[in-house]
């Protein structure tokens, strides 16, 4: 009887399956030994993918922006404003996606070029729209980072849909506070909300971009 030889396991298989598994244990019990298990695998059959967890981070958050950008791109006339906006309420609905989603797009490496592509976009249409490219390029990695943040900070207290951490209760933050009424007040902005928190904070820095370089 001939042997049965293990399917190969590919490097699609494991970072899906390694997404899968995040929402389940987060970043911290996420381990190339328990992506091994996950796919009846043996952890070296994951090495020969990936040197260590942070070669897979690079793997993983490359795949999520895949996801993203996959739902297409803005209306091909959306100014400068709209393109910001609808990039970066993107990159946080992807995020969110995720637990700890934030975390593992945080400070990893790219491995295609997708993100190239659209960034080349997002560059050409704020300079057509009177930028200076040293400019666009400020304005879009600020946008980017302010997403990153506050995503990192929902993420922190509301770990996935549905789920609050202990130690974030609003009404207990304000009376443990209220020697100092206007930070207790604060709680109910700080940590409550986010989608209006995010949108106004968006609103806010993309006004802000407009009016520090002079363009409408």
């Amino acid at each position: 009887m001939a042997n049965r030889r293990t399917p190969k396991l590919d490097r699609a298989q494991a970072v899906d399956t390694a997404l899968r598994l995040l929402n389940d244990v987060g970043l911290e019990g996420l381990t190339l030994r328990a992506i091994a298990r996950e796919l009846d695998v043996q952890a070296p059959a994951l090495y020969w993918h990936f040197k260590n967890k942070q070669e897979l981070l690079d793997e993983m958050a490359t795949e999520m922006f895949r996801r993203m950008v996959a739902a297409g791109p803005p209306a091909a006339d959306a100014g400068w404003q709209e393109l910001l906006l609808a990039g970066n309420r993107g990159l946080r609905a992807a995020l969110l996606g995720y637990r700890d989603g934030a975390k593992v797009f945080s400070g990893s490496r790219f491995t295609g070029t997708e993100h190239a592509a659209q960034l080349e976009d997002t560059l050409r249409a704020l300079v057509e729209a009177g930028f200076e490219l040293r400019q666009a390029v400020r304005a879009t990695s600020t946008a980017y980072f302010f997403t990153l943040g506050f995503v990192t900070e929902e993420q922190g207290v509301e770990p996935a849909p549905g789920e609050r951490r202990e130690g974030y209760d609003v009404a207990e933050r304000a009376a443990r506070m209220a020697d100092f009424p206007l930070a207790a007040a604060s709680g109910a902005d700080l940590f409550q909300d986010y989608d209006t928190g995010f949108e106004e904070g968006l609103q806010l820095l993309i006004a802000g971009i407009g009016a520090r370089y002079g363009i409408a």
